[in-house]
């Protein structure tokens, strides 16, 4: 399985909506188990800057991550894009290959 790191803005709307973010969060996890579920949460935080949240998942291919950005947009999502991480032991690695 390849790690993925989820970054996440939400739109004005949902934003305004802070009260209802845990029941649209719930939502949001039971729509990505139904439709990816092979998907593997490790970390969920809401961060402070230019994303709301950031999510670290596994998954099996980029096709499923891919999925998990669109069901973001799709439930209110101004921005999700999902990007593939490698661990640092391994980028060391990769780096003594060149």
């Amino acid at each position: 399985m390849q790690t993925y790191i989820l970054l996440t803005k939400l739109s004005p709307e949902i934003s305004m909506k802070m009260k209802d973010r845990q029941k649209l969060g719930h939502s949001w996890l039971d729509q990505v188990r139904d439709k990816c579920p092979d998907v593997k949460f490790i970390a969920h935080y809401a961060i402070l800057g230019q994303y709301d949240f950031i999510d670290i998942y596994e998954a099996p291919d980029v096709e499923t991550a891919a999925k998990v950005s669109i069901i973001s947009q799709a439930n209110g999502a101004l921005h999700a894009e999902s990007l593939a991480a490698i661990p640092y032991k391994r980028f060391l690695e990769l780096t003594e290959e060149i």
